[in-house]
């Protein structure tokens, strides 16, 4: 007998969500569930007020879920609760606290308050608070002496740990060394047997810190490259908590990124195309693979003989090391050298060569499964 399609309705949550939630709670997914229910069903009762022109002055949920709406007055408050929420009237309220951290980002915007970490409006606790790391800077005493011109109404954090932007990078994207201005271009991202994440990228692209955007999101880790020395130029970075390696590969406005769906080596004479921080998105052909080349260095330092790598029509200049070579949707590998003086003036088509680290070896080396798309 044929199964009927479509009899099953789709759950009200999606399930990760609902086991993220839950875990997060410290509470079964029933539990969750129902949060979540009583969550949608206090929204609406707000949006049904907001509807009649009882727009209150902001609303908060509580730990244990429930929503308090601030109040302009009793006679509102009292509206309110007849609608099934609690009310309060607050000392200061929403459009007070927006005023006054208004006020602050202004003083931010004149001179960057280093060591202030963050600041915002705190409907539960009817303040703004501020998170402080460091004070001593002049610009730290300057904002700071004038959240404390607000008395009660901003509470400062003290201790409070630095933040950082969180990245999300696609292969191909820029990345600096250090604290310098050098730089190689993203590979692929892998993950061990525990889930450890990495960077996948060429063995002389391995530095101690990797920044992208000027935000450090990945360390050096191992290498199999050596300045003077018989290599091989593969290596890997771990990532900083919070960041990540995207599964599609960017190509710099040529076209939409390129879904990765897996490393199945392409053979001799396939298309493919690579993304690099210097040249962008340009394309060719493989050439050959297990080629053996001796590097110069161009700061003068002895000449490395490198094994292992493919050859192909792919234009690459200074700093698209490390960038990722992919053919159709099977990722192939990353940017270790080119000619010298090779310039890359046609684009996506221009005329050149390359040599790249195969991605399928290097995963197979340092015993990584790519993460795909």
């Amino acid at each position: 007998m044929a199964q009927a399609q479509g009899t099953e309705s789709a759950p009200r949550y999606q399930p990760d969500m609902v086991r993220a939630l839950a875990a997060s709670l410290g509470v079964t997914e029933e539990a969750a569930t129902d949060r979540l229910d009583r969550q949608d069903a206090q929204q609406a009762k707000l949006a049904g007020l907001r509807a009649r022109g009882i727009s209150g002055d902001g609303a908060f949920f509580d730990t244990a879920g429930k929503l308090t709406v601030n109040a302009d007055d009793t006679a509102e408050a009292a509206e309110i609760e007849k609608a099934g929420l609690d009310a309060r009237v607050p000392g200061r309220g929403q459009a007070a606290l927006d005023k006054i951290k208004a006020e602050l980002d202004a003083v931010a915007a004149k001179k960057v308050p280093s060591g202030v970490v963050a600041w915002s409006v705190d409907l539960a606790s009817d303040k703004v608070t501020v998170k402080v790391n460091n004070e001593r800077g002049a610009a730290a005493k300057a904002f700071l002496a004038k959240a404390a011109k607000y008395g009660a109404a901003v509470q400062i954090l003290r201790g409070q740990e630095k933040v950082e932007a969180k990245a999300a990078i696609h292969p191909g994207s820029k990345m600096t060394f250090n604290n310098t201005s050098q730089w190689c271009s993203v590979g692929y991202g892998a993950r061990d047997g525990a889930g450890n994440q990495y960077l996948v990228t060429a063995g002389h692209c391995v530095t101690n810190t990797l920044r992208y955007d000027g935000i450090a999101f990945a360390k050096g880790y191992k290498t199999r490259y050596a300045l003077g020395t018989r290599s091989v130029d593969m290596g890997i970075d771990t990532i900083n908590p919070g960041h990540s390696i995207v599964t599609s590969v960017g190509t710099w406005g040529n076209s939409n990124p390129v879904a990765v769906r897996g490393s199945s080596r392409a053979s001799s004479g396939a298309a493919l195309c690579k993304s690099g921080a210097t040249t962008g998105w340009t394309c060719g052909a493989i050439g050959s693979y297990n080629n053996t080349v001796t590097y110069t260095d161009p700061n003068g330092g002895p000449e490395t003989v490198v094994s292992g790598l493919a050859t192909s029509s792919v234009c690459v200049e200074g700093g698209d090391s490390g960038g990722a070579y992919i053919s159709g949707n099977q990722a192939q590998g990353m940017t270790s050298g080119g000619p010298t003086n090779q310039r890359c003036t046609g684009g996506v088509n221009s005329r050149g060569s390359s040599y790249f680290q195969p991605l399928d070896d290097t995963l197979r080396y340092y015993g990584l499964t790519l993460n795909t798309n």
